[in-house]
């Protein structure tokens, strides 16, 4: 038995896009246990992943902290793994490998770097689809891909079953209204406009909810919906999944939750600017779709609403 390593570091859209990938590596390292070196955020989160044995924690602190990164080098290399897979390929795992392994090929260290197409710039291989990225890193590295290019992250919610009874939310529909501070091209402008239209013209039959992140409590109170909290706290990631995965329809920003609701399997849509587009974050799945315009604020609350109120109909 070897011990295997992934690096998935975040963000929350980009966890949930690797859960096919972390599948198949698991899958094909059957008498293997499978490690995966992961932040803060999602530390508890990749404890419950039915895939993976153990969960490392990297602080991510400065690289010029010379006693934390020798405290996470040692950590990690007494496990003595035979193989890495990194997932994140950022300048940090790079960073990594020509500490741990730094002549490794994609026999040992499997990254972009290691698996990139002969001819192709990194640059222009990033420019392909994230799902697809991944599936080409790991066919390189003699994985079969059965699931990388499906994710799911099923096995994440958690039992919400108290905040449900609290806010008695039985036909709802979830609103992911909220992006990060310096992305506000993200951002579209019209989400009370449409949840006045939910309730007029559906005739309250479903309410319309919210769910703040920690940082994003007190924007919540200029939206017009519930706002679902745990004990005046933000929900966590799995009591988030658990929200999206019983509601009707969701409709977000491009965000992590939105990547959430693609990969749980429900009903829902993205709303993309000129930012980037859905085939390039490889949101769309059977069930959930993103509009792409070239401007949010010239997407009109009607069109979103047609989208909606056709799917719950």
């Amino acid at each position: 038995m070897s011990n295997i390593l992934i690096i998935k570091h975040g963000s929350l859209g980009d966890i949930a896009q690797a859960c096919g990938a972390i599948q198949d590596i698991s899958e094909s390292h059957k008498d293997d246990q499978i490690h995966l070196l992961t932040t803060k955020p999602y530390f508890d989160l990749f404890k419950k992943n039915p895939h993976i044995s153990n969960v490392i924690l990297d602080k991510r602190l400065s690289r010029l902290n010379l006693i934390y990164l020798y405290s996470l080098m040692k950590n990690i290399k007494k496990y003595n793994f035979s193989k890495v897979y990194d997932l994140q390929n950022s300048s940090r795992t790079a960073f990594y490998k020509r500490i741990l392994f730094p002549n490794a090929s994609k026999e040992i260290w499997s990254s972009t770097e290691t698996t990139l197409p002969e001819g192709t710039t990194k640059d222009n291989f990033d420019k392909d689809s994230v799902l697809s990225r991944f599936n080409h890193q790991l066919k390189c590295s003699g994985i079969n891909t059965n699931h990388t290019l499906s994710p799911d992250f099923s096995w994440s919610p958690s039992d919400i079953s108290q905040i449900k009874n609290y806010y008695q939310l039985e036909k709802y529909i979830v609103l992911f209204p909220f992006c990060s501070p310096h992305l506000t091209s993200k951002k579209w402008p019209y989400y009370n406009e449409l949840i006045n239209m939910i309730n007029e013209k559906l005739e309250n039959k479903f309410k319309v909810v919210i769910a703040p992140g920690s940082g994003e409590i007190k924007e919540a109170s200029t939206i017009n919906a519930l706002c679902v909290l745990d004990n005046g706290k933000a929900l966590d990631i799995s009591q988030l999944a658990a929200l999206i995965k019983d509601s009707l329809f969701v409709v977000a920003n491009d965000t992590g939750p939105a990547h959430m609701t693609a990969h749980l399997g429900s009903k829902g849509i993205a709303l993309f600017g000129s930012h980037t587009t859905a085939h390039k974050v490889s949101i769309e799945r059977e069930n959930f779709k993103g509009i792409q315009v070239s401007d949010l604020s010239n997407l009109s609350a009607e069109k979103v609403f047609q989208r909606l109120s056709s799917s719950i109909s």
